[in-house]
């Protein structure tokens, strides 16, 4: 295949949390066979989900085999399907067999699995059997690999879910708890080379350790003199924009005017909305729990400059 084809899939490019919902409704309610959401990691994309589906479903994330997933199927036959972060099962051979024959157009859909007969026989699930189950895949990157994913996407709905900086920080609105550094990220979301409700909380996980929180964060989204400037106007012991400029010079950062150069380049072009937050902080064992669910699936850095 050439290289084009290879690339992300076109599909419903979608910017606002409330045109998902929308979409992801009707996925709950039964009126979308197959919905591939694609999307950059940290944007709620499998909260969204959660919270549109009200009774039973198959939800597998993480990762698992072609087999077990058969068996999941069978165990949760007729029930959504949901297939969070499992990129591996695309790209096998097996797994788009499977998913080819869950994902076909007809209200049953026919599956089976003619080897590991004693396994199946143990565990009372037949060799083959038939269910109605509809299919959501969650996941970061879609990638037309050969003919046969082609053939898989093109049975459902592809959304590319790409809100803005803004929308992420105000849908994170909805739910997080630390006013300080929510206003702080708010302030500098034109520095953010991709939006993730994860950078909220990780700041809140390295203030909680005691750490230099705004310099850690921020040295995830530039570098350089970029970064150091940054770093001075944001941290609360310099009273002053000489002293800034003083420090600046100690560093090794260059001239005067290249502090102001960059402290120009670093403006945002527009305040955001200023919000109260009125979330309590979870208990420390959900925040715990929460953060290292969150931090695990958290890859890379925002950008770089």
């Amino acid at each position: 295949m050439t290289q084009a084809a290879r690339a992300a899939p076109m599909g419903i490019r979608v910017t606002t949390y409330s045109d998902l919902e929308k979409i992801v409704e009707a996925f709950a309610r039964g009126a979308l066979n197959l919905l591939i959401l694609l999307g950059s990691h940290g944007l709620g994309k499998s909260r969204i989900v959660r919270q549109a589906l009200t009774g039973p479903a198959c939800w597998l994330e993480g990762n698992t085999s072609v087999f077990g997933l058969y068996c999941q199927l069978w165990r949760h036959r007729h029930q959504p399907v949901i297939l969070d972060d499992l990129d591996g099962l695309y790209a096998s051979r097996d797994g788009i067999r499977l998913l080819k024959c869950l994902t076909q157009t007809e209200p049953s859909k026919q599956l089976s699995w003619h080897t590991e007969a004693p396994t199946l026989l143990r565990e009372q699930i037949p060799q083959e059997f038939s269910t109605a189950s509809q299919v959501a895949i969650i996941t970061n990157e879609w990638q037309t690999l050969n003919r046969d994913v082609a053939a898989l996407q093109d049975r459902g709905h592809v959304v590319l879910f790409e809100p803005s900086a803004l929308a992420v920080h105000l849908r994170t609105a909805e739910w997080f708890w630390d006013q300080e550094i929510f206003d702080f990220l708010g302030a500098r979301l034109h520095v953010l080379h991709e939006a993730s409700m994860r950078h909220y909380v990780a700041a809140w996980e390295l203030k909680q350790a005691g750490l230099d929180w705004r310099s850690l964060l921020l040295s995830r989204c530039l570098s350089g003199r970029a970064l150091l400037v940054a770093q001075l106007q944001a941290d609360p012991h310099y009273g002053s924009e000489a002293e800034r400029v003083q420090a600046f010079l100690a560093q090794g950062g260059g001239a005067r005017s290249t502090y102001f150069n960059w402290s120009r380049k670093l403006q945002a072009p527009g305040a955001a909305p200023a919000i109260r937050l009125n979330n309590p902080p979870p208990a420390r064992r959900a925040a715990d729990e929460r953060i290292q669910r969150l931090l695990r699936k958290w890859g890379g850095h925002c950008g770089e400059n």
